[in-house]
């Protein structure tokens, strides 16, 4: 009896010091190391990989941030600042139904197929809303230089990136808006530009946060 108790005392006296022991190595020292070496070596990308502006955070070069107009009476949904580079579509995913409470983002794709009307609708309404809002008196948009990012959403819906021939496309409308030369414009994307990752993997893309910023930065010269 005595040797029995002993036994399970001793038993659950090691399973208390194992648990002690693998607690504070996996809960404290473990995430504490982690964490030390990842803003040691890795600060920026640890941080959520922030854009700061003016001394204070903007934004993550991760997700994309839309630049709409103050939402009017009577309107379903802003109309975009035109004055601003415009980042990819993300509408079509739907509104938050889990807590009405909130406005939560929502991530992911439409899971609609090529032929689907209603996609094919978006992509016809986007089109020509691209070419008329991207139309100037001295610059016209064909429809057929319109790129496939600037009417469709990405996977998750917030791509913070768009391709360089959607900027370029847009380059007309906002030297126009901000009252600047076209040349300084086109520049602002050229430096914008993000070459293929070691020279060959993936296509060129441009940050739109960033060129964004860096349009302020050039208005406010």
């Amino acid at each position: 009896m005595n040797n029995s108790l002993s036994n399970t005392t001793r038993l659950i006296g090691a399973g208390l010091r194992a648990l002690l022991v693998l607690t504070v190595i996996t809960g404290v020292l473990y995430p504490l190391a982690v964490t030390g070496v990842a803003q040691a070596l890795f600060n920026n990308k640890a941080n959520g990989s922030e854009i700061k502006s003016g001394g204070r955070v903007v934004g993550s070069e991760l997700i994309g941030q839309t630049y709409n107009l103050p939402l009017k009476k009577g309107e379903e949904a802003p109309a975009p600042d035109l004055k601003w580079f415009q980042p990819r579509p993300s509408n079509g995913l739907g509104t938050n139904s889990v807590n009405t409470q909130y406005k939560l983002i929502l991530s992911g794709a439409t899971n609609r197929s090529g032929d689907n009307p209603e996609l094919i609708k978006w992509v016809t309404d986007a089109k020509a809303a691209v070419v008329n809002d991207n139309s100037t008196p001295t610059y016209k948009v064909k429809s057929s230089e319109v790129p496939a990012d600037a009417v469709t959403s990405s996977g998750s819906g917030l791509d913070p990136d768009i391709s360089p021939a959607y900027a370029k496309l847009q380059v007309h409308r906002v030297a126009e808006k901000n009252n600047l030369d076209v040349k300084q414009v086109d520049k602002l994307v050229e430096q914008n530009t993000d070459g293929r990752t070691l020279g060959f993997i993936g296509e060129p893309t441009v940050n739109v946060l960033n060129l964004n910023i860096a349009l302020k930065e050039l208005t406010e010269k």
